[in-house]
């Protein structure tokens, strides 16, 4: 009788999720077919295509950011911190500032969007090598340490960003000011050809370990005693939580406390800690917030605000109730 009871309750798990992500599929569809052709004049010109590339770019982003987000969750066995406190965002606004005191506006229009992408892609590589060599060693493998001292390395990444800010000239802030800011403005074909290719190489590649990580959501102690190597796991999806952040922010830019918000909605939703169904729903409902708040800002603001400005403003009231929440749980 238990068993039976069981299975049923596991069966009707199964379809309220596939229910779900019905939904959620057609509203993605809707929303994004509303943004294709709501005001377009049917313009196949120019209208149309530019907002097609900037749908791939939406899409693309919304898959890094909700991967990224519901994987170093996993990792570090907490739903309120996102990639965001390792640092990987600040050496990226590091990089842009240092490339414009440096070598000026010149610097960014020799190396292209293209070439500055593949080098903020090495650099956050870089960054998650040496912080993993360097500090999780001498950490005796403690995620937590290691978060302390990513955090640590964020406030003085983000200080010194901050004061070179001051050396630059007034139009060399404003070109870093929309560097900083979220945006689907800014990406081209080729870019998005390359993030495309290398996010599809990484989801072939972790699709076969996503039994993995049900596992590593278990904890360290757990996953060790069912034989994996949490040491070596960790290193690994890391460095894949890096390239993810990598692209996504050289294409749209920070995205601050996004991450927590559909890490959360994503559990919500999905009903369920598997990763098959957190990453897809995780995906979907990043897609569909990055929509929404895109539409707001073309019809609604008229270029008013800005999409990094209302994602921030509804994350980060939401990143306060979920801390509040959970503190009072505790």
């Amino acid at each position: 009788m238990n068993k039976t009871t069981h299975l049923k309750g596991a069966f009707l798990s199964i379809n309220n999720f596939k229910a779900k992500y019905i939904i959620m599929i057609a509203l993605v569809f809707l929303l994004s077919v509303f943004f294709i052709f709501f005001q377009s004049n049917m313009d196949f010109d120019y209208v149309i295509p530019r907002r097609l590339l900037r749908l791939a770019t939406i899409v693309l982003a919304g898959i890094c950011v909700a991967f990224s987000a519901i994987i170093f969750q996993t990792l570090v066995g907490n739903r309120i911190l996102t990639p965001a406190v390792m640092g990987y965002e600040a050496i990226y606004l590091l990089w842009q500032v240092l490339l414009l005191f440096v070598f000026g506006t010149q610097a960014l229009l020799w190396l292209g969007l293209n070439g500055n992408f593949f080098l903020s892609v090495f650099l956050m590589l870089l960054y998650s090598w040496a912080v993993q060599h360097w500090l999780l060693r001498h950490a005796k493998q403690d995620v937590f340490q290691l978060l302390l001292c990513g955090l640590v390395l964020t406030m003085l990444f983000t200080t010194l960003t901050q004061f070179i800010q001051l050396k630059i000239s007034p139009g060399e802030f404003s070109i870093f000011q929309g560097l900083s800011y979220a945006s689907f403005n800014r990406s081209q074909p080729e870019t998005l050809l390359y993030a495309s290719v290398a996010v599809v190489a990484l989801g072939y590649w972790g699709r076969k370990s996503l039994p993995l990580l049900d596992v590593l959501v278990l904890g360290r102690e757990q996953a060790s005693t069912l034989g994996l190597d949490h040491q070596h796991l960790v290193k690994v999806y890391f460095a894949v939580i890096a390239v993810l952040v990598a692209i996504s922010t050289s294409l749209i830019g920070p995205t601050a406390f996004m991450g927590v918000f559909i890490a959360n909605i994503a559990y919500a939703l999905a009903g369920s800690y598997q990763h098959r169904c957190t990453l897809t729903m995780g995906s979907i409902v990043a897609i569909a917030v990055f929509l929404i708040a895109q539409l707001l800002v073309e019809h609604i603001f008229n270029y008013k605000t800005t999409v990094s400005i209302l994602i921030n403003l509804i994350c980060g009231v939401y990143f306060l109730l979920l801390t509040v929440r959970l503190r009072g749980v505790t």
